[in-house]
């Protein structure tokens, strides 16, 4: 998020262009991308508490070389652009782990009836940062210049990779599973080996999930539906300043608000997915949620653009972002599901995939802007959920017998 604030003082300090900043955000796009299935892998191989922690200690890192390295080691404008371009795509890579370890620790720690609610959560987590960093960031930047909040980010990255490794482990032990859940066996967590100490995913074949149709057809949904999420992470702050007149402050400000909605509605949205699981069972109970927020939410931002009043026009985008944040439980749950031991790969290649469509975003929307206006840029969003929602009624979403007898 701070990237996409900054890019109003990148413009004048070293004279980029709008399509140039859009290709230095594709680049942490790519990289983010092109590593979302390896670091799945390392997550199911070597466990999510050793690989999240070295992944906080790499973006912390660089985060900080975002601010040291353009117009202080590369002086001249191209220097800097590619500088940027450079550090920024392999911050990418390091962040890459975030989701599909994440998603790996989730297999080994929940039952499937409750892994809607537990991915959302930890979306929710990352739309509350995503709420919080704009007005933080825009005012270190009018304070303090732009280089202070990469500064003040990335110390946080490393106080987080501590607070991981010395608080999280990668699975309950067995004895512990058995204690808070009474009614479940420790097997309907995960079908894993275990050892003394836990539930542990066994490496595999996981190219077993490149072999999926299912999971290919949920990578592609979710491709579509990350193209409109990555409109609001990198461009509502340009669009907020530009065409709706709001100050580089209350721009700040107002940003935050898809977020904050956000992260309101993506737990609520992984609650109902669980429910509507429970109630009608895989894959027509995981169907049913995102399919109804995807078609909300690609109406809710072509609505966005069309009105007139910046304050409505706001109010009406933020509620197309917390509608299309609401379907992670649903996406994240699936490839729980259809990953079984190697959740993690699975996750990496669907988060692969939407960060593919996070890199079409990045770097279409300012010629979309340039060319036809930024109606054309927002509704490309609303054509992009509809194929998300189609795509949906495409994906079997059968789950192993653990999950079934869970899932009711």
């Amino acid at each position: 998020m701070n990237i996409s604030v900054a890019s109003k003082f990148l413009l004048v300090e070293f004279g980029l262009t709008q399509i140039q900043i859009g290709q230095v955000f594709s680049s942490f796009m790519l990289g983010y991308a092109l590593f979302q299935l390896p670091a799945g892998i390392l997550g199911d191989r070597w466990g999510p508490r050793r690989v999240l922690t070295l992944a906080a200690i790499w973006w912390g890192t660089t985060t900080v070389l975002t601010a040291i390295i353009p117009g202080l080691l590369a002086n001249t404008a191209l220097g800097a652009l590619g500088g940027l371009i450079a550090i920024r795509f392999l911050l990418g890579v390091g962040e890459a782990a975030t989701y599909p370890v994440a998603t790996r620790a989730i297999a080994s720690w929940i039952p499937p009836s409750g892994r809607g609610l537990a991915n959302a959560i930890v979306i929710a987590g990352a739309t509350l940062g995503a709420a919080s960093t704009p007005p933080l960031v825009s005012w270190l930047m009018v304070s303090y210049g732009w280089r202070m909040s990469f500064y003040v980010t990335g110390l946080a990255a490393f106080l987080l990779a501590i607070i991981w490794w010395l608080f999280s482990s990668d699975a309950p032990a067995l004895r512990d599973v058995e204690a808070s859940h009474p009614g479940i066996e420790a097997s309907k967590f995960t079908s894993g080996e275990r050892n003394g100490s836990g539930v542990v995913a066994s490496p595999g074949p996981w190219g077993q999930i490149l072999r999926n149709k299912n999971i290919w057809l949920l990578s592609i949904s979710y491709m579509f539906d990350s193209y409109l999420l990555f409109i609001f992470i990198f461009w509502l702050y340009t669009y907020l300043t530009d065409v709706r007149g709001f100050s580089l402050l209350r721009g700040g400000l107002f940003t935050s608000l898809p977020f904050v909605c956000g992260t309101i509605m993506t737990p609520i949205g992984g609650h109902l997915c669980d429910r509507l699981c429970l109630r009608f069972g895989a894959p027509r109970g995981r169907r049913i949620e995102p399919v109804v927020c995807l078609l909300l939410g690609g109406l809710f931002v072509f609505l966005g653009a069309k009105v007139s009043n910046p304050y409505i026009a706001i109010a009406v985008l933020s509620l197309s972002a917390g509608f299309i944040q609401a379907t992670e439980g649903a996406y994240w749950s699936t490839s729980n599901d259809m990953g079984r031991n190697f959740a993690g790969a699975a996750g990496g290649m669907m988060n692969m995939f939407g960060n593919l469509g996070g890199v079409v975003s990045t770097a279409l929307i300012p010629i979309l802007v340039k060319h036809f206006g930024w109606l054309v840029a927002l509704g490309s969003g609303t054509v992009t959920a509809i194929i998300a929602a189609l795509l949906w009624f495409t994906v079997r979403a059968h789950r192993d017998p653990e999950a079934r007898i869970a899932c009711g």
